[in-house]
């Protein structure tokens, strides 16, 4: 049975709760520049008083090139992550893409991370919410949201009882992303918080040639209009350097300018939950 509001570490995410914020870089660079933006996102985290899981993928497979650099693997990445875990004490996610990668991400994160393009994958699904820790799926960029539903059922069924859903665009032609902001009501409906990925949906898919590109300028904005339209969190990649970063560089928001996005949004929530609790009264 599905727990709403959904537990994720020491944070519940869903209706009358603060804003969730999923945060990190892309893919993890090197064991120095993880810690020195986790550190950064613990401290924001603490002076906003915001509730941060951090992410980092260990293996980004599913690059455009065989070219890309895809992450120090399975072994070397989780070692990292559960480092950062003990040293900072954040709540640690990051993307898995194989069934048996699933018990041994478990035994380190709070939260398991499915990509959008592996959203459909049944044994990938169940060996995710076998382990018993929370499940965080990003809808397919070529699925309705209604969809998803049989995702949250798999999980349910799988033994899940914490799931949430991503919303991170839609494909609209070759090469372009486009937000519905009705699917993060549609989604909700379903009995899970809803997540909005603000870098993933200004991704321009391949636009780069070997590499995908994209707008990280209107992150903001999209962002913005998500947490308006009532999304229980958000998911944001963030680099100190984003034009040499080795991963998604064109979407991430530079570090420095995280803080001050945080507060908007959590500005926007905080309006957004005082409505919800007069319309409950």
């Amino acid at each position: 049975m599905l727990r709403l509001p959904a537990e994720i570490g020491p944070y519940r995410c869903g209706p009358g709760r603060p804003l969730l914020v999923i945060a990190g870089p892309c893919v993890i660079e090197s064991e120095d520049l993880t810690f020195r933006i986790a550190d950064f996102l613990r401290r924001t985290g603490d002076e906003q008083g915001l509730p941060i899981v951090f992410k980092a993928s260990f293996d980004k497979a599913n690059r455009t090139s065989l070219r890309s650099y895809r992450g120090p693997g399975l072994e070397q990445g989780l070692r990292i992550l559960a480092e950062v875990r003990k040293a900072l004490s954040l709540p640690i996610t990051t993307d898995i893409h194989l069934p048996d990668q699933a018990a041994a991400a478990a035994k380190v994160c709070d939260l398991l991370q499915i990509p959008a393009f592996l959203c459909r994958q049944t044994d990938l699904l169940v060996a995710a919410g076998a382990t018993g820790r929370p499940v965080h799926v990003k809808k397919g960029q070529f699925l309705a949201p209604a969809d998803m539903r049989h995702v949250v059922t798999k999980l349910a069924e799988a033994g899940c009882q914490d799931v949430l859903l991503g919303e991170r665009g839609t494909f609209f032609g070759y090469g372009r992303l486009v937000n519905d902001m009705r699917s993060i009501p549609l989604m909700q409906s379903l009995g899970v918080p809803v997540i909005f990925d603000a870098t993933h949906s200004v991704q321009e898919p391949g636009g780069q040639g070997e590499r995908s590109g994209g707008d990280r300028r209107m992150v903001p904005t999209l962002a913005r209009a998500a947490v308006a339209a009532g999304a229980d969190g958000v998911f944001l990649e963030t680099h100190p350097d984003p034009d040499n970063a080795l991963s998604d560089g064109p979407n991430m928001v530079p570090l420095e300018e995280l803080p001050r996005l945080l507060r908007q949004l959590a500005a926007i929530r905080t309006l957004y939950l005082r409505d919800f609790a007069e319309d409950s009264a």
